[in-house]
């Protein structure tokens, strides 16, 4: 079924528009879950909550990409219950990896000042990602948006996991300097 009709389905609180919602888009979504936390089993209960929240938030919300628009979803989500057991000493999935990589670039804290530049940062990361070639950009959102695992990289891009390691390091320092001479403090 087409996204459009999907979403209309949505807007019409017609129950199909989940069934149509997950055929189309429950493994993307459970990918997404699982590489965050880890777990099938708390992957799954979010990609539920996935629908749940589509539900709720069409309408008001028409998204021109529906992909985008559970995939975001699923991944807060995720996020969330991530820091939710991680709180509770609990662990698991990509993120950590991901995040210590990343640390070196963006720091974690956030005061008033740095709420503030987050847009530009946004902006700046926009900018960076627009300039790499496409296998690049891919290797580097498929690590940091999916949290794809460096194994799971290496079968995707035909490439050693060691490749794998070198490219998303080098990606990583040109992020730091592209964003050093933007005036960014790292």
């Amino acid at each position: 079924m087409e996204d459009s009709r999907i979403v209309q389905l949505y807007w019409d609180r017609d129950p199909r528009a989940i069934d149509a919602s997950a055929e189309k888009y429950g493994l993307y979504c459970a990918a997404i879950a699982r590489n965050i936390l880890g777990s099938d089993e708390d992957a799954e209960e979010c990609v539920n909550d996935t629908w749940l929240h589509a539900w709720g938030s069409m309408p008001p919300q028409r998204p021109r990409v529906l992909s985008a628009f559970l995939g975001r979803i699923t991944r807060n989500l995720s996020l969330n219950r991530y820091k939710g057991r991680a709180a509770q000493k609990r662990g698991g999935g990509e993120l950590p990896a991901v995040l210590e990589e990343l640390a070196e670039c963006v720091s974690g804290e956030e005061d008033v000042e740095q709420a503030v530049d987050r847009q530009e940062l946004a902006k700046a990361l926009h900018g960076f990602l627009a300039a790499l070639p496409r296998e690049k950009r891919e290797l580097f959102i498929c690590r940091y948006w999916y949290t794809e695992s460096i194994p799971e990289l290496a079968r995707r891009f035909g490439m050693k996991e060691n490749a794998v390691s070198v490219a998303l390091n080098r990606l990583r320092k040109k992020l730091r300097a592209y964003l050093t001479e933007r005036g960014f403090e790292l």
